[in-house]
């Protein structure tokens, strides 16, 4: 059986291999079915499925432009993610065998994806679109379990590859 030690660091590269997979299939999919959540971020600025007697409708945002740019923002990040933890991920494993101080030096790229995960799910999704733009008061535009899940997995992930090898 393998150390414990070398399992963790087996653990760790795997779900940073998953989250960079992750955001790798959400921007092929972003890309190739553009309009699908394009219309999801279109309903979420416009604030169009909110509860009609709510009193911050004030905060929407009807502008074509600005949905798209919104939009390309997003999956320019999502892009940025899956770079870092997929080379993050490759770094990870070719430290496994390697000294804790040179595997624990490897881990800055998954860092750095899993960092702009948090940026987009929580900050993004769940603060900004969730709480400014009342996304949970929608039934049909509401991304928020999705987030959550989400985040709770970047977060976990991040506490685990937290963890220093002795």
């Amino acid at each position: 059986m393998f150390s414990t030690a070398l399992l963790f660091r087996v653990a760790k590269t795997i779900s940073v291999f998953a989250i960079g997979l992750m955001a790798l299939l959400i921007v092929i999919g972003n890309t190739t079915d553009y309009y699908t959540n394009y219309h999801f971020v279109e309903h979420v600025l416009k604030m169009d499925t909110i509860f009609p007697d709510s009193h911050i409708h004030y905060r929407h945002i009807d502008n074509p432009v600005l949905f798209h740019t919104g939009y390309i923002l997003i999956i320019a990040m999502e892009a940025m993610m899956a770079f870092c933890c997929l080379k993050g991920s490759w770094r990870l494993f070719k430290n496994l065998k390697a000294d804790a101080v040179t595997f624990q030096a490897s881990k800055n790229w998954a860092v750095a994806g899993i960092t702009i995960g948090v940026l987009i799910w929580f900050m993004g999704f769940e603060v900004i679109g969730g709480e400014w733009f009342a996304m949970w008061q929608s039934a049909a535009w509401n991304g928020l379990g999705s987030a959550e899940r989400i985040v709770s997995f970047l977060v976990l992930s991040m506490i685990l590859l937290h963890l220093k090898d002795e």
